[in-house]
């Protein structure tokens, strides 16, 4: 069974649309996410739950691209993930013009993926240091 609707455009094609009212936990949006992001080889990638201290959101994931590219191929390869593999579109995005810090709000996850020196000013991880913190390694623990 698949999830997609097609809808008739001009008469001659269709447009393809992905259903995005599917439940996705936010703990395989995580994974997803950081999957996409380390296949782009994004660095220092962060997970951090915040569903505790914030209304926010359930969980930020930060990573680090170092070029303005990377930054934008990271984003480009985790909204293509999980838009194939969750068949869910970001919220909204923010950065994508300048890709010093690039934004993705997925609802339950916030993706923030930095230039080094946008991730060390704005120090996301110390703001939010109260909040449970998971790097690549200890990813799979997450519930």
């Amino acid at each position: 069974m698949t999830h997609y609707q097609s809808y008739p455009l001009n008469n001659t094609s269709t447009l393809t649309r992905t259903r995005t009212d599917l439940p996705v936990s936010s703990e395989t949006l995580v994974k997803t996410i950081i999957e996409a992001a380390d296949d782009r080889k994004a660095a220092e990638l962060v997970v951090l739950n915040v569903a505790q201290v914030s209304y926010l959101s359930d969980y930020f994931v930060i990573a680090t691209g170092f070029s303005t590219t990377q930054v934008r191929a990271i984003s480009d390869a985790i909204m293509e993930k999980v838009a194939q593999k969750l068949e869910k579109n970001p919220l909204r995005i923010e950065g994508t013009t300048e890709a010093n810090w690039i934004l993705q709000d997925y609802g339950d996850v916030i993706v923030h993926i930095f230039l080094p020196a946008e991730r060390e000013f704005y120090n996301l991880e110390a703001f939010w240091g109260h909040a449970q913190r998971f790097d690549l390694a200890s990813i799979n623990s997450l519930p």
